[in-house]
């Protein structure tokens, strides 16, 4: 059942199509196919050749307001508005990210959808699908392997040890990896120096495979990648430890997007892994374009609230591959609202009984923080539709209270989706409302020039979405930009990494958030993805295990099926 449901019950009884049917549905010739067994296969980069000419068709937006801990079903949203506008006689296709398998045995549990608006085969998104993160974790320790091992062979690039930002990564995630001591041992055991692990999907390797366009931008990405600085203070990449070509032999099929479907044998992406909090939350640029040259509407997720993903998917992600979105939705629910009053608190797993108990009240007190969003989403110029995801405990009361006050607002639409329990047939009145906001000539925009100081970026991001009434750069975090300015590479777009539990750097602080200084503690530069990470307070690259981890339920029968995963 939907988290937070008591009486509703869901078709289990899924007949999946061909994968071949499935992408001949929407124009994919079987020669541009890499079949993974009959339900999932990679499309082939040649297919973007084939379509260069081709009309594109509407790129849709799907974000949110800001989440509580149990999700508050925007891929949920993101599946079922594909499938309504099936049912409306449209061509479309969903595009969402492959989840971590460190959320999946963490806290934050699977990503698929759910109900009858899921994507399948379910099990395999959640654990290895077509092995995309290992070959980026791969890719990522090879090139840490052989940073290492230039400095063991008598460093001759005189790398200094210190300034190494390169961390070998992993899938799990493991706070014990944190901070390490590596080279330990004897002489030829390697030479010791402090660093640490980080996750695959908050990896520069990740971020690359989002961004890149086709193999030859991915090598060139690679090779810009600063690995580190000599002791001169010049930039150690890739290239200069010649492993870029190595990187991209690793990465080359990784960069094939997924092909799957939809609880209704829809098309649906399932590309890239970037976590939304820290790096870009996307689904990728190939998988986009690709759909947009083949679909009336591509439906696109970002990655957690509007403040962060849909603000990079924005600035980041369509700055970089030129797409103009004609829509954005932000789905927002009734428990998430109550939470944002300060009524009810939420914790990772089963939903608190209040939840299910009507409280119009709370509803419309929490309601500041979708005000708050909404306003993040018209900076950039797009029309906003408003989905208000349904749960069976909503009361006609709270929906009514959400829909006049929403209507206030001056957003291009508000609709309640159902596809939880009935599909594609239960999002018909949201796609209905995606068509008309698509008609709707708009003007485009991104938050910040691309020249703008890195500072002064990071400032108006705070001030005008976030609500910060300034910014606090500590001694680091100001030699890093200080550095980026001297070497000329201080001309991008910067992703903000902090907390997706609220506006603010502060998970406790819900609703809208006002007076608060944000602390940006460090920076990054991605320079082969093409951004710089500005870093809050206390935000984790390698998360640690809840007390309860959710992978203690899940298990394997005799047979062969897994079990406890959803």
């Amino acid at each position: 059942m939907q988290k937070g449901s008591t009486t509703r019950k869901r078709n289990t009884k899924i007949h999946l199509r061909g994968i071949a049917e499935v992408a001949q549905s929407i124009g994919i010739k079987k020669k541009y196919l890499e079949l993974c067994g009959p339900y999932k296969a990679k499309v082939s980069l040649d297919i973007l050749n084939a379509l260069k000419k081709k009309k594109t068709g509407k790129y849709v937006l799907v974000s949110s307001i800001t989440p509580s801990l149990l999700g508050e079903g925007k891929t949920l949203t993101t599946i079922g508005l594909s499938m309504a506008f099936a049912k409306l006689k449209k061509k479309a296709v969903s595009c969402i990210t492959q989840p971590s398998l460190g959320g999946v045995f963490g806290m934050k549990g699977t990503a698929t959808g759910g109900g009858n608006a899921r994507v399948f085969p379910s099990e395999d998104i959640n654990l290895h699908l077509t092995g995309d993160s290992y070959a980026v974790e791969a890719a990522n320790n090879l090139c840490a392997s052989y940073l290492d091992n230039s400095i063991f062979r008598g460093n001759p690039l005189d790398i200094d040890p210190e300034s190494i930002v390169w961390k070998r990564v992993t899938g799990i995630n493991d706070r014990f990896l944190r901070n390490v001591n590596i080279g330990l041992g004897s002489k030829t055991d390697g030479i010791s120096r402090r660093t640490g692990f980080e996750t695959t999907s908050t990896s520069e390797l990740m971020a690359i495979l989002t961004l890149a366009s086709d193999i030859k931008d991915l090598k060139e990405r690679i090779g810009k990648i600063i690995l580190g600085f000599t002791k001169k203070g010049n930039p150690i990449t890739c290239e200069h430890i010649k492993v870029a070509g190595a990187v991209s032999a690793l990465l080359k099929d990784a960069l094939k997007p997924n092909l799957l479907q939809t609880t209704e044998g829809t098309p649906c992406f399932v590309h890239a892994g970037s976590v939304g909090n820290i790096s870009l939350g996307a689904s990728s640029i190939v998988a986009d374009k690709i759909a947009l040259a083949l679909s009336d509407y591509v439906i696109s997720e970002t990655g957690f609230g509007a403040d962060l993903g849909a603000e990079k998917s924005f600035d980041i992600k369509c700055r970089i591959a030129g797409f103009k979105p004609d829509a954005v939705v932000i789905v927002c629910t009734t428990r998430a609202l109550k939470m944002h009053s300060g009524d009810v608190e939420i914790n990772a797993g089963k939903p608190p009984r209040e939840l299910s108990r009507e409280n119009v009240s709370a509803v419309e007190r929490g309601f500041s923080n979708m005000e708050k969003q909404i306003e993040n989403l018209k900076n950039f110029g797009v029309p906003v539709i408003v989905c208000i995801n349904r749960f069976t405990d909503d009361t006609e009361k709270e929906l009514a209270a959400i829909k006049r006050r929403i209507l206030g607002l001056g957003v291009n639409g508000v609709a309640v989706s159902d596809a939880w329990a009935t599909g594609g047939q239960g999002g018909i009145e949201l796609a209905e409302a995606v068509i008309a906001a698509c008609k709707i000539k708009h003007g485009f925009r991104f938050l910040y020039p691309v020249d703008m100081p890195v500072k002064d970026t990071v400032r108006r991001i705070a001030k005008t979405l976030y609500g910060a009434k300034e910014v606090i750069f500590s001694d680091s975090a100001s030699k890093k930009v200080a550095l980026y300015k001297k070497l000329k590479l201080d001309n991008l777009p910067v992703c903000i990494a902090k907390t997706h539990l609220s506006l603010s750097h502060n998970p406790k602080r819900k609703g809208r958030p006002h007076g608060f200084k944000l602390p940006v503690e460090d920076f990054r530069i991605y320079n082969g993805a093409g951004f710089i990470i500005a870093f809050c307070a206390n935000i984790k690259t390698m998360p640690g295990l809840p007390k309860i981890p959710r992978g203690i339920k899940i298990n394997v029968t005799e047979e062969g099926k897994v079990v406890g995963l959803f």
